[in-house]
């Protein structure tokens, strides 16, 4: 039983260590604001018009069927729908495979442990493993060109300092991602908050063939136990990246 409450381009610059110097994150050609976790501008949400390369991303977007096969997707489908409590919940296989993660997980994590997790509810969402996921997803998003799930892994807001717009044209040289997780450590606490820092490597394939690769962590946060927060908040979200270039193997 649980609570509730769960392209890429080629490196301009030399990345710092959080909360260091403003600096480039490789997932993107936009520079990011030092200090991530200074969330008091809120940036724009993805326009009501598609721009250009939003229709771009639209039209190369792969589904979930397409990610894993009708009958994988079909089992994740059915489990998105069993356990979100939304009247029209992304539960479609044609959707990407990280757009309907990311509803089991927030679905998951709206139980307040009262009684027995909805079956299929495996992960707790306050664990280690739990923020890990949220960088599986966000890159798998990434791989997959759904840009608005990549984005809303940052919180509901998006990434700080930076519009929809703009971090989605950071990746339209980007054809493939991958992200491999290394062994976690403890998750640290922090002025009402929770924070998992999870090791990272990160390859890519551009559009002209080339490959990158990149090494470092994501640093993911959630609120913890403050009055008044919101579903979303309690849940985990990216907050900050240090990653630098990495040899090949």
């Amino acid at each position: 039983m649980f609570r509730a409450k769960l392209t890429l381009l080629a490196l301009l610059l030399p990345l710092g260590a959080c909360g260091g110097a403003d600096r480039t994150d490789p997932v993107s050609n936009a520079a990011m604001p030092g200090n991530q976790s200074a969330r008091a501008d809120k940036v724009a949400p993805p326009a009501a018009t598609p721009s250009a390369a939003a229709t771009l991303a639209a039209l190369t977007r792969r589904s979930c069927a397409d990610e894993i096969g009708k009958a994988a997707a079909a089992q994740r489908v059915n489990l998105c729908i069993k356990v979100s409590p939304a009247t029209h919940p992304p539960c479609n296989a044609a959707n990407s495979c990280a757009m309907i993660e990311d509803e089991i997980a927030r679905s998951c994590a709206l139980f307040d442990g009262d009684g027995e997790p909805v079956q299929g509810c495996t992960v707790d969402p306050k664990s280690s493993q739990a923020a890990a996921d949220v960088v599986r997803r966000y890159y798998a998003a990434i791989d997959a060109r759904d840009y608005g799930t990549a984005w809303t892994q940052w919180g509901d807001d998006g990434r700080p300092g930076q519009t929809f717009a703009a971090f989605e044209k950071g990746f339209a040289h980007t054809s493939a991602t991958r992200v491999t997780i290394g062994t976690l450590g403890p998750s640290e606490g922090a002025a009402g908050s929770i924070y998992q820092t999870v090791p990272v490597t990160v390859e890519a394939t551009l559009d002209d063939g080339s490959a990158q690769r990149f090494a470092g962590s994501y640093v993911v946060r959630r609120v913890n136990g403050v009055d008044g927060a919101s579903a979303s908040q309690l849940r985990w979200h990216l907050d900050s990246a240090t990653l630098r270039p990495a040899p090949s193997n």
